[in-house]
């Protein structure tokens, strides 16, 4: 399996727009022989707390159809971040694209404390069945509780997709934790992080991968939109230029 993080930076509040940068992504990662692809914490409206309640949409929001259709081309998982509206609530939710299947979505079990003006919790974790690897989402802040991790290992996950929006101090945080993750749990570990303002701080990239003995294969810039390649089969890790 071909795993992919997207590094982007997005338009804040502009859906149409990061809407079109998600699919030259998803076309290039495509390219690229991509098996799965992931985006950073809503991804489609950026990270910005404050306007998660206008713009939080369902996963069977028709202005996402795009997204199915490429997953249905070239055989693509996708999993972009988008507000979901949820029963009590507005969620901070990724939206799951699958080929010939019906979309699902996650939303953050663990909040940090400054989002809960803004957002509910997501209540379960999901796992996915991918090119028989078992896939586990997470989004950014319960990455780093360990009981979120340990839950999805226990589901049987054997790669943990880190989808974030961090500031450098968020990504040192990361780098320290994620080794552990992988090694005390033999799993794959990939971050996807974006780049730019984001509500009040800015978003410092340097996605990574992290192989199951908690060494880390690759990382991307603090500043610089591209693409984080992983094989799993063959153990290597490369960047692409999305320009």
């Amino acid at each position: 399996m071909k795993l992919i993080a997207a590094q982007l930076a997005a338009h804040p509040g502009d859906i149409p727009r990061n809407l079109d940068k998600h699919r030259h992504a998803i076309e290039v990662a495509a390219g690229h022989g991509a098996d799965c692809v992931f985006f950073p914490e809503l991804s489609l409206t950026g990270y910005e707390p404050h306007l998660a309640e206008q713009l939080a949409m369902l996963a069977s929001d028709q202005r996402l159809d795009v997204l199915q259709t490429l997953s249905d081309q070239h055989a693509l998982v996708i999993g972009v971040g988008v507000p979901l509206v949820g029963d009590k609530g507005t969620e901070i939710g990724m939206v799951i694209f699958q080929p010939a299947q019906a979309r699902s979505s996650y939303s953050k079990m663990h909040l940090h404390a400054h989002e809960l003006p803004f957002f509910v919790p997501g209540k379960q974790q999901r796992v996915y069945q991918v090119k028989g690897q078992v896939l586990a989402p997470a989004i950014c802040f319960e990455s780093l509780q360990p009981e979120h991790a340990q839950q999805a290992a226990g589901l049987g996950a054997q790669v943990y997709v880190a989808s974030v929006a961090k500031s450098a101090k968020g990504v040192l945080g990361a780098y320290a934790h994620y080794p552990q993750i992988a090694s005390e749990l033999g799993m794959t570990v990939m971050m996807a992080n974006c780049i730019g303002p984001a509500d009040n701080f800015v978003g410092a990239g340097q996605s990574g991968v992290w192989n199951p003995k908690g060494e880390r294969l690759c990382s991307a810039d603090a500043d610089r939109e591209v693409l984080l390649a992983y094989d799993l089969q063959t153990g290597i890790a490369a960047l692409h230029k999305l320009a």
